[in-house]
């Protein structure tokens, strides 16, 4: 009953979220709640999005029972949930509807006459905060939906009007494929999630089938510095716009990069051969500028001002876990970044080496068996520009541990390559390390989509706290 069209039906009114503290699901909820549904849901353990959740009267349960579903009528789900899960096969049981979460994602989609899904391997999250920001300058009142938290929305998602609706779309299970975009980025296309993909090839098929969603009055806005995107885009019906910072005939690039102490860009803004505007970025690395470029051409397309585009980009300074300055303590400073994946590794350590720091150590967490299985090669060739790497643990999220990989495998293969990497696995014995070994000046950046952002905050409860400041 996943084809079930939701917000068409007047027989739903009570709607439950299994796992409704992650980032997605929890944003679904908050704008189900407001279109006026009655809103309960169910996760494993309390956290801030959950507490978050219960203040704004959703009524929240630790743990998933049969009971939790009583008296609903539409039952939401995440691909990491299970067939055993005991609410998933209740409402089965009892015939009540279920859907997938990113059948629910796509039918809101198609609400909105104006959907905005910003899709590739990485940089989805910081893409999308930038074109909300840029959008809410221009007043255009958009509803958002981020797969990360934004201060200036107060979380991850934003109520807002019913013509414009800006959202992730990620390509995991092909779940990009319910959404019904008007207007689509493609930011890169690379091997990732090999768990569901067999290889690039079916990842390529995999974006261009979402590029063919988009409506031929509709757009794409395309990086073709990426050779995967570029060799997509020519066989799309629809209006391409492209953008890049190496290629030449891009609708859009930068010219004149020039990075300050923190690492962060000013840029000439470039439509069609022309200088337009200078951009001064609050987020590091060139890879932002790439995203930032994507904003701007996504905007443009979509009727905002170069003015708006402007302030938009430059009020922008992250979103969590995003290169988040957590703390400096000792005059050491304390980042934490959600890279997983060796493409956004080295983006972020050559990001961190553009600043002004001594030395730059690095605390990485693998997430998932598969994806460091299957891109250990890759891994192994992340991180030159790490002066010290701390391995730790893989996080196995969605996946069970068969015993064909471990962190230590992966030091191995670091140090054939740059010779500086060791594997701890406690936490604390991390903690322990860093503090007998950083000194003032350095930069200590933990890495990861699992939960080693904690080993940033250890350190710095540590020590006595001192006030932010750039080194």
């Amino acid at each position: 009953m996943e084809n079930i069209n939701l917000l068409d039906s007047k027989n739903i009114k009570n709607v439950h979220f299994i796992g409704i503290g992650g980032i997605s699901m929890s944003g679904l909820a908050e704008i189900l709640k407001n279109l006026g549904y009655n809103i309960s849901g169910s996760d494993m353990k309390s956290s801030d999005i959950t507490e978050k959740l219960k203040k704004d009267g959703i009524n929240i349960y630790i743990g998933h029972r049969e009971e939790n579903i009583e008296n609903c009528d539409l039952v939401v789900y995440t691909a990491a949930v299970k067939e055993n899960n005991p609410e998933l096969k209740k409402a089965k049981q009892l015939g009540i509807p279920t859907i997938e979460r990113a059948v629910l994602l796509g039918q809101i989609t198609k609400k909105y006459p104006y959907s905005i899904a910003i899709s590739g391997t990485h940089g989805k999250t910081t893409t999308t905060s930038m074109i909300s920001m840029i959008m809410l300058e221009a007043n255009l009142n958009p509803t958002i939906h981020i797969g990360g938290e934004l201060d200036a929305i107060g979380g991850n998602t934003r109520i807002g009007g019913n013509e414009y609706f800006i959202t992730e779309a990620c390509e995991y299970v092909e779940s990009f494929l319910k959404l019904h975009p008007y207007l689509a980025v493609i930011l890169n296309i690379e091997a990732d999630h090999l768990d569901y993909f067999k290889d690039i090839n079916h990842i390529k098929q995999a974006f261009l089938k979402f590029m063919n969603l988009v409506p031929e009055d509709g757009y794409i806005i395309a990086c073709i510095d990426d050779p995967n995107v570029s060799s997509l885009v020519c066989q799309s019906s629809c209006n391409v716009v492209t953008y890049g910072i190496k290629s030449e005939n891009a609708d859009w690039t930068a010219r004149n990069i020039k990075f300050d102490v923190s690492g962060c860009a000013s840029f000439d803004l470039v439509q069609n051969g022309n200088i337009i505007t200078t951009i001064k970025l609050k987020v590091p690395g060139i890879h932002n500028v790439s995203n930032s470029l994507a904003a701007a051409a996504a905007c443009h397309t979509l009727g905002c001002g170069i003015n708006n585009i402007v302030t938009g980009l430059e009020s922008f300074s992250g979103t969590h876990r995003r290169f988040e300055v957590k703390g400096v303590v000792d005059n050491i400073k304390i980042v934490d970044d959600y890279a997983h994946h060796p493409s956004e590794i080295k983006a972020t350590l050559k990001a961190a080496k553009s600043s002004s720091h001594s030395k730059i150590w690095c605390v990485f967490q693998p997430h998932t068996y598969t994806r460091t299985k299957l891109l250990l090669d890759d891994f192994s060739e992340a991180f030159f520009d790490a002066d010290k790497v701390i391995v730790t643990d893989i996080y196995s999220a969605r996946e069970i541990d068969t015993g064909e990989i471990h962190s230590s495998i992966l030091t191995k293969e670091i140090n054939k390559k740059s010779n500086n990497a060791i594997y701890k696995s406690d936490f604390t014995d991390i903690v322990e390390y860093l503090k007998e070994n950083a000194s003032p000046g350095d930069l200590i950046l933990t890495m990861g989509a699992g939960d080693v952002y904690r080993i940033g905050e250890m350190f710095l409860k540590e020590k006595t706290l001192k006030p932010l400041v750039e080194i």
